[in-house]
């Protein structure tokens, strides 16, 4: 192609776009970028205007894509050697600015090389703190295994509320036919597979089940977890309500280094030229805290698998779930009623601790009254007096409308002459419970106050680096015809302070 066919075809491309009313597609403008070079490249190497390109030519050296140096070529070979090489330029700036999700045509347009393209990608990148070459992308199996597992789920009739993509392909699969597609993805024979009974597939499955990179197992792990975590948070327990929350690192026990400052003297009035006298705050040592582990072992038996009893993958797990969080409901109101001795040797609730009120009954506007004014008379280890804010008010089950009347009439209800209710929107939280009504049986049931933990701490619960859910790890279990499965959880609850709560001994509960 000579001067005149390269000149030719450029007004053709221009030529059309203007006939359409438009400007020259990214295709088109590469094309021309490479006319226009090859036509360049006949003005350097000496060809008279005018001809066809009849002279032979000489390539150029470095990046030149007319030819290697030394390499004659005919002007119609350098023009399409200019021809390909720009589009291969083109090809390769919209691959580099498509990872990095930038616009290519730009780049394209004003004729910059790849290395000036990278160092522009680079130079964006690192001004928008974007991480080079950090492209985090999602592994194909890992979105099979996600999709299966939330399949899983709603099957189970388990509400998910954002399910994988793909994930209603496999909502009617049985456990068998999941099986079967696991093994297949693996490399196994599917023919074989497909003739194989249930009962062989499960044999295989035991065989692969404690490979880390098997499929089948792995999606089973993900179901459960994501079960436990569902459930747990679903379980109607209260202690999470008036409790605080903390986290240890390890399961050492914490007396040797917690310690509250305090005791510093009142400010005194110096008088002028007067001295400043010297002052010793003291310390005292925090109750300690330490962590237990609590858990249990669960299978999935050979004929849960035969039977295609999905429930198994929500239903088991999620009693566990809800066990763990009970128990420490449990625990923790079980050290309410219980009174046992705390950190400083006398018991929870115990006139020395100005916590325990003298005579026990049930909530009324009176006992209400008395409660909150005890707690207000609390004074801190050093006996300054402090602020105690009430909030809570730990009722068993059998008082929640009798509450309900006293915190929201505007009068005193039964007075002779209607008097101004005291408590009316008086901002206290009733928390009831039925484990107090457990825990006491055909006994008085007490009740309690309790403080805003912000002004006074009281009862903790901790967690190991703050795992509340509970862990579940695959597990061999030596004699088990089955798929085994551990789960258990760390936690640890102390008293912290026993001025925030205060203790109503109740009466019997008819």
């Amino acid at each position: 192609m000579g001067r005149k066919q390269i000149m030719a075809r450029q007004q053709e491309l221009v030529s059309k776009a203007k006939a359409e009313n438009r400007d020259l597609t990214v295709e088109e403008q590469a094309e021309f970028d490479g006319l226009q070079r090859a036509l360049d490249f006949l003005s350097d190497s000496g060809e008279p205007g005018g001809t066809d390109g009849e002279r032979s030519l000489s390539g150029s050296t470095g990046d030149d894509p007319t030819g290697r140096m030394g390499d004659p070529l005919s002007p119609e070979e350098a023009a399409k050697r200019a021809i390909e090489a720009e589009r291969k330029r083109s090809a390769d700036i919209t691959e580099l600015c498509r990872t990095f999700q930038l616009d290519p045509n730009d780049y394209i347009l004003s004729g910059k090389s790849m290395e000036e393209v990278r160092s522009a990608v680079l130079k964006q990148l690192q001004e928008n703190n974007a991480p080079v070459g950090a492209r985090v992308t999602v592994d194909e199996e890992d979105k099979f295994r996600d999709c299966v597992s939330d399949a899983l789920m709603i099957r189970a009739g388990v509400m998910v509320s954002k399910p994988a993509p793909g994930s209603s392909d496999f909502r009617n699969m049985r456990l068998r036919d999941l099986a079967v597609e696991c093994l297949a993805r693996s490399g196994e024979d599917t023919r074989n597979l497909l003739r194989a009974s249930t009962d062989d597939l499960y044999e295989t499955l035991c065989r692969q089940f404690y490979n880390p990179t098997s499929a089948f197992p792995a999606i089973l792990d993900s179901t459960i977890k994501k079960s436990i975590v569902k459930l747990y948070e679903q379980v109607p327990t209260t202690f999470q309500t008036w409790t605080t929350k903390g986290s240890l690192s390890d399961f050492k026990e914490t007396a040797d280094h917690e310690y509250v400052i305090g005791g510093m003297g009142d400010f005194e009035k110096v008088p002028e030229n007067g001295e400043l006298k010297a002052d010793m705050p003291r310390t005292e040592r925090l109750p300690s805290r330490k962590l237990e582990t609590y858990g249990k072992q669960f299978s999935m038996s050979r004929q849960a698998f035969i039977n295609d009893d999905i429930g198994f993958l929500t239903e088991i797990p999620g009693l566990y779930a809800t066990k763990a969080k009970m128990t420490v409901d449990k625990q923790v109101y079980s050290l309410l009623f219980n009174n046992g001795k705390i950190f400083d040797g006398v018991n929870l609730f115990d006139t020395k601790h100005n916590n325990v009120m003298e005579k026990g009954g049930k909530p009324s506007q009176e006992a209400i009254q008395k409660i909150i004014l005890q707690m207000q008379k609390q004074k801190d280890q050093f006996g300054e007096p402090i602020y105690v804010t009430p909030q809570y008010i730990i009722v068993p089950v059998g008082y929640e409308f009798d509450l309900a009347v006293i915190l929201h009439s505007t009068q005193v209800t039964g007075s002779a002459n209607n008097d101004i209710n005291p408590l009316y929107n008086y901002p206290l939280q009733i928390v009831q419970t039925p484990v107090l009504n457990a825990l006491a049986g055909e006994k008085a049931c007490p009740w309690f106050m309790v403080a805003n933990p912000m002004s006074v701490k009281h009862i903790q619960v901790d967690y190991l680096n703050g795992q509340e859910t509970p862990i579940v790890r695959r597990m061999e279990a030596a004699g088990t015809l089955g798929f085994t499965w551990d789960v258990y959880t760390d936690w640890g609850i102390a008293v912290r302070d026993f001025r925030g709560i205060t203790k109503n001994p109740g009466e019997i509960i008819a």
